[in-house]
């Protein structure tokens, strides 16, 4: 079992910054991609950002050169700074890691999330 422990969040202005971490806990080993969904009430959960352990990120285009995703592999954590934030920005913000087991099986796990609130 892996935990994801979520932190920050909150509420912010827009033009603002926050940042999100994320510790994982447990039994943590091979863990390769790390990152952040997204989602509002009536909507699919959507990628934020992901990070692997070799450093490799992808975002999505609605939050490029405005977040930025680091990672802490001896740590086992991942930090999501959003800076420039948007209304659009507001949701409950999802740590997620895939962890790679033996025979190629892949095992997804969630924290619980944390809400972002972005005001005008």
């Amino acid at each position: 079992q892996v935990q994801l422990a979520e932190s920050g969040g909150g509420l912010a202005q827009a033009g603002e910054s926050l940042e999100l971490s994320c510790a994982a806990s447990g039994s943590i080993f091979s863990i390769n991609v790390m990152g952040w969904y997204r989602q509002n009430p009536g909507k699919e959960r959507e990628l934020v950002a992901t990070i692997s352990s070799a450093g490799r990120r992808s975002y999505a285009d609605s939050v490029k050169g405005r977040f930025n995703i680091v990672r802490d592999n001896a740590k086992v954590t991942v930090v999501l700074q959003m800076d420039a934030l948007k209304m659009e920005d507001t949701a409950v913000y999802y740590c997620y890691a895939v962890q790679e087991l033996a025979y190629g099986r892949k095992v997804d796990w969630w924290g619980q999330g944390t809400q972002v609130t972005v005001s005008p």
